[in-house]
């Protein structure tokens, strides 16, 4: 996939002119909602069971838990029952558990989705994206990077369609499935 998309970014410089505005530190997008399929986020847990100290994992627990308790706090959701009620919200600026210091702490085995996700436009118009009330332009995607990278998705889906899992139902947000492959007490029941 990396292959893939480096290709198609430097078509797209050198024919197009074309260069994404995407660098480290500009994360707006982890604050968009990632779906993740089962092997991406059971990849996913091996890599923090393995890379990151008990600390990390700790600190990557409350941080899951924090989005866990933001997305159940928006309207017309209702938290489970399980959800711990002590959980503090007032400086939580939800975005992908992940980011830590404005960077992936998984950046090597991150999902196809962030790997693919590019724009070329200006940096507001993706920090504009999640606020519902902005009148900015909405960002420009980079599609044609998705394009070149599907079929390396395609054989995803059927590894997982060949070990008998439906696909389509292997697809959550990336913070539910953290919490289910991590076994935390949180995770929503499947």
């Amino acid at each position: 996939v990396d292959e893939a998309t480096a290709w198609r970014l430097d078509r797209l410089r050198s024919e197009d002119g074309i260069i994404p505005t995407c660098k480290l530190g500009c994360f707006h997008c982890c604050r968009y909602h990632i779906l993740a399929n089962v092997a991406e986020a059971h990849t996913l847990a091996q890599y923090v069971k393995r890379e990151l100290s008990a600390a990390q994992i700790n600190d990557l627990r409350m941080r899951t838990q924090q989005w866990h308790a933001w997305d159940n706090s928006r309207p017309g959701r209702y938290p489970p029952a399980n959800m711990d009620d002590r959980t503090d919200l007032s400086n939580y600026d939800h975005c992908c558990p992940l980011l830590v210091n404005g960077a992936c702490s998984t950046y090597p085995v991150r999902p196809v989705m962030c790997r693919t996700h590019f724009v070329c436009s200006h940096p507001i118009s993706c920090c504009a994206a999640n606020d519902p009330e902005s009148t900015e332009d909405a960002p420009v995607v980079l599609t044609s990077v998705v394009t070149a990278t599907s079929p390396f998705s395609m054989a995803i889906r059927d590894h997982i369609e060949n070990a008998g899992l439906d696909f389509s139902r292997s697809i959550m947000l990336l913070p539910h499935w953290l919490a289910i492959e991590m076994g935390w007490d949180f995770a929503i029941s499947l």
